[in-house]
């Protein structure tokens, strides 16, 4: 029973965790992301018809990817080790913000991938928008 109840325990302070790191990636999304890839995330934001490189639709990442979300290549772009430059400056023209606290985050290999606390928000609230 206190095996049951620990388990329990892990996966509601867990889901939490998840949870608000999920909300805060909402809101980094509003503040820096929007512009170009939209507040819908179809790749329509008010600056899209201004870039060279149409944004990608952000909800269908997984889908494109064979069911599997591109967590490699999305790290790597938001972080700048893949640039995409559309609009004369890699993407995303905020990345000093996106640098701070390294997290380790498992691929899909299991092996680990680094990147900064904002990142990995982002990451999840994309991974949890998929459709």
């Amino acid at each position: 029973m206190k095996m049951g109840l620990c388990a329990l325990a892990v996966t509601l302070i867990g889901g939490a965790a998840v949870a608000e790191n999920v909300a805060e990636g909402a809101a980094l999304y509003q503040k820096h992301c929007a512009t170009c890839h939209g507040i819908d995330m179809d790749g329509n934001g008010p600056m899209a018809g201004v870039l060279v490189i149409k944004p990608d639709n952000l909800l269908t990442l997984s889908h494109e990817n064979g069911g599997q979300f591109p967590l490699v290549r999305v790290i790597k772009r938001i972080d700048g080790r893949d640039p995409l430059v559309s609009h004369g400056s890699p993407m995303p023209v905020y990345g000093d913000f996106f640098e701070g606290v390294d997290v380790a985050l498992k691929t899909e290999t299991g092996q680990p991938i680094m990147t900064s606390q904002p990142v990995m928000e982002l990451v999840a609230y994309l991974q949890s928008v998929q459709q």
